[in-house]
């Protein structure tokens, strides 16, 4: 009867598992860190870290350091080394306005104009004196009147024409000049206290 037993077990076929199957089924369920994390704090009864919450200037302020942690930092300089720096870069400069200057005069002279002084000439230069043209508006002090100019320009920036008139004290000799009149001063040396110009001529008489 013991012979029969073992001859009718039955032997169960060899199964093959592969490594995965073997690694899910002795591995327990896993859980992602994060969330294992926070059921870890949850449990314990702790609240989660809070986030750092930047303000803006600080935030500026550490972009600029970093910025000035990556690039490359000079050595300092002395005065005269930073002297000689700008004056090879105000010859460059002057060259390069020499060079703009010579381009202007020759396309000026191809197109038949006149070439335009860099500098107007000063009109109170050495030996030069300054002239106006007024009306006289008093002649009774003696061998003086008074002269009124009238100047009238454009604002820079607004666009309007201006007006304003200032008076000057004018030495005439032979008091030819009388109110109305419209006159040329020139500029002289002080001839009295409040006298620094001379009459030079009559252009018109009033009527």
């Amino acid at each position: 009867m013991a012979e029969q037993n073992d001859n009718t077990e039955e032997v169960a076929p060899d199964v093959e598992t592969s490594p995965e199957a073997e690694t899910a089924a002795s591995a327990p369920d896993e859980v992602p860190t994060s969330e294992a994390g926070s059921a870890a704090a949850s449990a314990a009864g702790e609240a989660p870290a809070p986030q750092e919450v930047v303000a803006p200037k600080e935030r500026r302020r550490r972009a600029r350091a970093g910025k000035a942690a990556k690039t490359p930092t000079r050595k300092p300089r002395t005065p005269e080394e930073r002297h000689a720096d700008r004056v090879v870069e105000r010859r460059k400069k002057a060259e390069l306005r020499r060079v703009e200057r010579a381009r202007a005069r020759e396309k000026a002279r191809e197109s038949g104009g006149a070439v335009a002084e860099a500098t107007p000439p000063r009109e109170h230069g050495p030996g030069r004196q300054k002239t106006r043209q007024g009306i006289v508006v008093s002649d009774k002090a003696d061998k003086t009147i008074t002269v009124r100019i009238d100047v009238a320009r454009r604002h820079r920036r607004y666009e309007k024409i201006v007006r304003r008139s200032s008076t000057l004290h004018a030495h005439d000799e032979t008091n030819n000049a009388h109110i109305g009149d419209t006159v040329i001063v020139r500029e002289c040396r002080p001839l009295s206290r409040i006298k620094r110009w001379r009459l030079v001529e009559v252009v018109e008489r009033a009527e």
